[in-house]
């Protein structure tokens, strides 16, 4: 399914999306009516509870709804893995999206000669995402 999405429809790959994060990633999806219909895959960046979530990858018929359930179970899942942060490049389309989904907007990146941007979220509610930023800012002041 992310060859028919990346490689076919958006030509992000020329031949293939697999890396080698693939074998380590938990893959997540969306099944309906027995067809998967939708995928993300998740994992861990370091020892310490960054998660990174990439690929995320639905099917036109089911765009509406499915990515949603695909990027909320994967942040619910990476922070009941002890994930304290989840980071992502996402296409600059879909950015909007995310930010609509609680992620913050950080900055913009060329991927595979796409515009995309980086965003984050916190994993462990209000006061994990206050302790990031608070991080964020020394390190960037």
């Amino acid at each position: 399914m992310r060859h028919s999405i990346f490689v076919e429809e958006q030509g992000i790959f020329s031949e293939s999306d697999h890396d080698e994060w693939d074998e380590s990633a938990l893959q997540i999806v969306a099944e309906v009516d027995g067809q998967i219909v939708g995928a993300v895959r998740i994992y861990r960046l370091d020892d310490f509870g960054l998660w990174k979530g990439d690929r995320l990858a639905v099917l036109p018929h089911a765009r509406r709804g499915v990515g949603m359930l695909l990027v909320r179970f994967a942040v619910e899942s990476a922070g009941v893995r002890g994930g304290y942060l989840m980071v992502a490049n996402v296409q600059e389309a879909n950015a909007r999206f995310f930010e609509r989904l609680g992620w913050q907007m950080r900055d913009r990146l060329d991927y595979h000669g796409r515009p995309h941007r980086e965003v984050s979220i916190g994993l462990g509610g209000a006061v994990a995402a206050d302790v990031h930023s608070a991080a964020l800012a020394w390190v960037a002041g």
